[in-house]
């Protein structure tokens, strides 16, 4: 059973930093991308950043957050990062990772991703 588990959320001030994280468990034949949503309340559930799991780590952001973060991955420890600097009260939701099984080429829908973690509370206070 595949799992992915997120951490590190929390309460921040603006222009804070926090850095997540999303540890894979269970057995996947193909792990092609990893990528990170977030839901605010009243919103839609938004792409906010994405990586290839091999080929040198390839990303793609969301332009409302180019720039202020960063998506790495370990592929030693099955784990991505999400290192979220300059944080603005809008930044606040829970994130959620999700894992690319198929290749959708760094998607930034929900249906390019397979599997999906519970997410993590980040608030960021004005």
């Amino acid at each position: 059973q595949v799992r992915l588990v997120e951490s590190g959320g929390g309460l921040v001030q603006a222009g804070g930093s926090l850095r997540l994280a999303c540890e894979i468990s269970g057995h996947i034949f193909s792990t092609y991308a990893m990528g990170w949503f977030r839901r605010a309340p009243g919103r839609d559930h938004e792409f906010v950043a994405a990586i290839s799991w091999y080929d040198d780590g390839v990303t793609r952001y969301s332009d409302s957050v180019k720039g202020r973060f960063t998506i790495s991955r370990d592929i030693t420890k099955n784990t991505v990062f999400l290192q979220m600097n300059n944080l603005k009260p809008e930044d606040t939701g829970v994130y959620s990772c999700a894992i690319d099984t198929h290749w959708a080429s760094l998607g930034t829908h929900d249906h390019d991703y397979d599997y999906w973690g519970q997410g993590t509370q980040v608030t960021v206070s004005s």
